[in-house]
């Protein structure tokens, strides 16, 4: 079994444009879209509680479509969703 390293969420304030980017070394599939387990192994990444609930509680805030993941034109849903949950500030900078 292959253990992943991944880059720690930036702290502090962060944009929308660093989130994603964050978000997409999660992306197992890298198809540009972020599914429930790929949130959840984001959220674990930052070693929080409840991650498959709030992973799933995440995607279906963000899911418009409800395709089952999130894209980057469902992104600002997926940032305002992460806001409230984490605590953290992402300043909706750029086209998201």
């Amino acid at each position: 079994m292959a253990f992943m390293r991944y880059r720690a969420l930036p702290q502090g304030e962060v944009t929308a444009e660093e989130f994603w980017a964050w978000l997409g070394q999660f992306d197992a599939d890298h198809d540009g879209r972020i599914s429930r387990d790929e949130l959840q192994r984001a959220l674990r990444s930052l070693n929080l509680w409840f991650a498959s609930w709030k992973a799933r509680e995440g995607v279906q805030a963000a899911d418009a479509n409800r395709d089952g993941t999130v894209g980057k034109e469902e992104a600002g849903r997926l940032f305002a969703y992460a806001q409230r949950q984490l605590g953290g500030k992402i300043t909706q900078l750029g086209s998201y």
